[in-house]
């Protein structure tokens, strides 16, 4: 696709003359976008609604990461990124209301204009966007960005940019993108890629870039200072452009956020009791009711906050790669799933009222419902019968096990399903018909001792039934290598959804992206099912028909048995400083993208 960066007088009046012409096909220019209908804030909104305007500024986070990095571009495949500087280090043309399903209001651009149809979007640039050097923010400026992750970046950006038949500046300030076929989300997710200034990256291998370049872009935040691998500083800049913007007011309250990196959870938990970091998310259930009563947190220094959400559970547990031949047959995966004891684990590791995750959208309107399929979601999954997996239509739900250890009912069903498969215990060994041993590797990162505790007890289940896994801990450069590449067997798995699924769900389970180094696609998902009732969710007309749309494809990836699930938390545990603060009114989205730190403040509890 070719890109025009600039155009000249003529072609900008030629372009504005046909845009006339296009008729009913024009809509006016809006301070916002919505999914469906129109978004919930005026043009003349005061702030976000989950955001304090009257916040004060000042003040510090620190928080805690395991594992380190050696790059500070999270835009390329290359390298591993403190994954917060996509978020905190990068504006986008526009800006997320994590209050609604899937709304946007214009952050980098002051309007968006779009076809009836959504063929086609138009974005007008503030004139006031300036980068943290001072330099304007302009439409070459965001084409370059486009095109350069569009073709050179992460695999998270292209594949939208091959949907885009045109970029193009239709005058000084105002860039439209046409799309190859019409997709209700594209004018929305468009909005949403990161703007990079062009001048900085002249002459320089995008692709290779690390520590020696720190980014200039716009946002609140800036990198003022790193430790390699150790640590990273964002300074609020004090000359930000956006400070007056309704979207900003109440938000970039705190003037330092840091990044600390550590070796190992239980080393970042002591340090986080010593004072080292002032912030700590926990997700294990059992370790918050008991472990969170050391001296600063009974002297009232540190508070636990409990903070509730209403999006879906998304997937969290251990992925099988169905790229091996071990896992290719869905009778295996469910065998291994039955080995999987989640009642005892769960009751040893974190409690035994941890709610499990049941499907991808569980705990949200968009989850399969209990039972067989009807209405619109059978109807959208019927014709792809001899695609889907057993339990699709009729109703599935993971094996529901014992707490008891040995777990016999789900062991013997286990050895029903391997023999199917063709596997057997011989001489204490599970094999196949050509003496080939069941063995596969399974990898995890280092520094979690949680999924490590896991996964020694579900190593002495496989034991039961002649299966002897490798498992193989790495530190973090060496598991991103490994799971970019698909180089293992089974592999810990989380992945967070929304309440407006799209695009992003081909690169977390589509057939291309399962071939694709670097997708999300860890489990290597080909179903045509799969892909159909993404195109549905992307092509849905009204509500209704995305709903069920989600519901079928949930179904369908459910049923496929592609992960072995474990817990999720309906409430996000967050021990804190008791200066750090935040907002009584609370996102449907809770402790998510855009709540900690950007609504957070530093100041007097009393």
């Amino acid at each position: 696709m070719k890109t025009n960066y600039l155009r000249n007088l003529q072609s900008t009046a030629l372009a504005v003359c046909l845009s006339a012409l296009a008729g009913s096909a024009l809509s006016d220019p809006k301070h916002g976008i919505s999914m469906y209908g129109d978004p919930a804030l005026p043009p003349d909104f005061v702030s976000l609604p989950y955001a304090d305007p009257a916040a004060p500024k000042g003040g510090q986070i620190i928080t805690g990461e395991v594992g380190s990095f050696d790059s500070l571009n999270p835009h390329i495949l290359k390298g591993n990124v403190p994954w917060q500087l996509r978020f905190l280090a990068y504006e986008s043309l526009m800006g997320r209301n994590w209050d609604e399903p899937f709304a946007l209001y214009g952050l980098l651009a002051e309007s968006i204009e779009t076809a009836e149809d959504r063929s086609w979007v138009e974005f007008t640039l503030r004139p006031e966007a300036k980068f943290s050097d001072g330099s304007p923010v302009t439409v070459e400026d965001v084409l370059w960005s486009y095109e350069t992750l569009g073709t050179e970046g992460h695999g998270r950006y292209r594949g939208l940019w091959t949907k885009v038949a045109s970029a193009e500046a239709t005058d000084d300030n105002t860039i439209r993108f046409t799309f190859t076929d019409p997709e209700p989300e594209l004018a929305l997710i468009i909005g949403m890629r990161p703007i990079l200034q062009k001048s900085q990256w002249e002459n320089q291998d995008f692709t290779e870039s690390g520590l020696g370049n720190i980014p200039i872009t716009t946002a609140p935040y800036v990198i003022s200072d790193f430790d390699a691998g150790r640590s990273v500083t964002l300074t609020r800049n004090p000359d930000y452009w956006g400070n007056d913007l309704a979207f900003r007011r109440g938000t970039n309250n705190l003037d330092e956020i840091k990044l600390e990196f550590f070796t190992d959870a239980s080393i970042m938990f002591e340090a986080f009791k010593a004072g080292e970091i002032n912030t700590f998310r926990e997700t294990n259930t059992e370790k918050w009711r008991t472990q969170f009563n050391f001296p600063s947190v009974t002297n009232g220094e540190v508070v636990l906050s409990e903070i509730p959400h209403q999006r879906p559970t998304g997937i969290t547990g251990y992925a099988m790669n169905t790229r091996n031949p071990l896992f290719a047959d869905w009778r295996v995966r469910e065998a291994m799933a039955a080995l999987f004891n989640y009642p005892f684990i769960s009751d040893t590791l974190v409690g035994v009222d941890a709610p499990r995750v049941t499907s991808y959208f569980s705990n949200s309107i968009l989850g399969m419902r209990e039972g067989a399929a009807e209405g619109r979601v059978l109807e959208l999954l019927q014709p792809f019968a001899s695609d889907l997996h057993p339990g699709a239509l009729e109703g599935y739900a993971p094996p529901e096990g014992s707490t008891s250890e040995r777990n016999r009912s789900d062991l013997r069903r286990a050895l029903g399903l391997f023999e199917d498969a063709g596997w057997t215990i011989q001489n204490g060994v599970m094999k196949n018909a050509d003496g080939n041993e069941f063995t596969f590797e399974i990898l995890l990162k280092q520094g979690s001792s949680e999924v490590q505790s896991t996964i020694d007890i579900y190593a002495e289940a496989l034991a039961r039934v002649g299966i002897s896994p490798k498992i193989t801990v790495v530190d973090t450069a060496q598991y991103k290598e490994r799971t970019d590449n698909f180089d293992f067997g089974m592999a810990y798995y989380r992945r967070g959804v929304s309440l407006s699924p799209g695009n992003e769900q081909l690169q977390y389970w589509g057939a291309e992206a399962a071939d694709t180094a670097g997708s999300r696609n860890l489990a290597g998902i080909k179903n045509p099912a799969v892909e159909a009732m993404i195109s549905e969710i992307l092509n849905a007309g009204t509500q209704d028909d995305f709903v069920a749309a989600t519901r079928a494809l949930d179904r369908a990836l459910t049923s496929g048995r592609y992960v072995i699930p474990i817990w999720h938390n309906p409430i996000s545990y967050i021990a804190h400083s008791k200066d750090l603060q935040y907002p009584s009114r609370l996102p449907i989205y809770g402790d998510w993208l855009g709540f900690q730190p950007d609504v957070w403040w530093s100041g007097d509890n009393e």
